[in-house]
C-alpha cells in the first residue's frame, strides 16, 4: 500500500501536511515522539477521510531510529512514495552559553536523521520508478545567523543537500523540494526558547506553507521560499556580503539575548 511518511507530524507544519494530504486521499505514516497526539490525529483523519493512517512514536535522535522506522514501514507493507522530512528544532543565544548536548541533538535531528531517511526511502522510490521528497528547511538557510548559528547552519545543509539530489534524480522521476518557510505560527519559538519580542509580525500559518509547497511541486520547483515577503528578504540576503548580514543581525539580536552585566552580577549574588 502506498503511503506518505511525515516526520514531526504531531503539530505545526507536519500536522498541516497530514491534514491536507489526507484530504487528497494519501494514506499516511505519521512520526513524532508524542504517541497520544499521533494516535488521536490518525483516528481523526481515518474517520474523516476514509484513508489508512499508521503512526510510529519514536525519537529520531535515538540510536538507529531511522533504521527501526524504515523496518516498521517495510514490515507493514507500506510503500513510502512521499517522504516529508519535517522534524527539527532550533535554539537561540550566544553559542558558548547554549547546552552542548542540545546543539548536537539539533544537528542529529535536523541533518543526520533527514539524510538517513532520505537515503533509505530514496532507494525504494528508485525501484518503484517515482517518488516525492519534501525536506523542510528555512529562510535562515540563505545566510549565517548570529545567535542561531547551529540552527541556520543545519538548514543551510538541508537546502544545499536537497537542491543537489533534486538534480541528481530528476531523470528518474523523483521530485525533491527544499521548503523554506520564514516565521510560521507554530510552537517553534517556544521550543527554541525565543522570546516574544523577536517573533515576526505577519507570520504565515502552517496551512499557507503547505499550500505553497504543494504548488511548488506542481510547478517542478526544487526550492520554494514560502511567502513573498520572505522571498524578497532571502533574495536580498544572498546579494549582500555575509559580514554585513551578520553584523546587522547581531546588532538587532544582541540586546535581546545577552544579559546585562549588572543584572547578571545581581543574579549571581542572590
Amino acid at each position: 500500500m502506498k503511503a506518505t511518511l511525515i516526520t514531526g507530524a504531531s503539530g505545526g507544519i507536519g500536522e498541516a501536511f497530514a491534514r491536507r494530504l489526507a484530504e487528497e486521499k494519501h494514506n499516511l505514516v505519521l512520526v513524532a515522539r508524542s504517541e497520544d497526539k499521533l494516535a488521536a490525529l490518525c483516528d481523526e483523519l481515518m474517520l474523516e477521510h476514509g484513508i489508512t493512517a499508521h503512526y510510529v512514536a519514536i525519537d529520531l535522535n535515538d540510536y538507529q531510529a531511522d533504521l527501526r522506522l524504515f523496518k516498521e514501514t517495510i514490515n507493514h507493507d507500506l510503500e513510502v512514495d512521499w517522504l516529508i522530512n519535517n522534524a527539527g528544532f532550533g535554539s537561540m543565544g550566544p553559542f558558548a552559553d547554549l547546552d552542548l548536548e542540545r546543539e548536537l541533538d539539533m544537528v542529529g535531528l535536523n541533518v543526520m536523521a533527514l539524510v538517513a531517511l532520505t537515503h533509505r526511502y530514496l532507494q525504494l522510490m528508485l525501484d518503484a520508478g517515482e517518488g516525492t521528497i519534501i525536506n523542510v528547511s528555512s529562510t535562515t538557510s540563505f545566510q549565517p545567523l548570529p545567535f542561531m548559528a547551529t540552527y541556520a547552519a543545519t538548514k543551510a545543509f538541508v537546502t544545499s543537500f536537497s537542491e543537489a539530489i533534486a538534480e541528481e534524480y530528476r531523470p528518474h522521476n523523483i521530485r525533491v523540494l527544499a521548503l523554506c518557510p520564514g516565521g510560521t505560527d507554530t510552537n517553534f519559538f517556544d521550543v527554541a526558547k525565543i522570546d516574544e519580542p523577536i517573533r515576526m509580525k505577519g507570520m504565515q500559518t502552517p496551512e499557507e506553507v503547505v499550500e505553497n509547497a504543494l504548488n511548488a511541486l506542481e510547478r517542478g520547483k526544487t526550492t520554494i521560499v514560502s511567502g513573498w515577503k520572505n522571498y524578497v528578504v532571502s533574495r536580498a540576503a544572498i546579494h549582500v556580503p555575509n559580514p554585513l548580514v551578520t553584523k546587522a543581525v547581531a546588532r538587532v539580536l544582541r540586546p535581546k539575548v545577552e544579559k546585562d552585566p549588572d543584572q547578571a552580577e545581581d543574579e549571581d549574588d542572590s
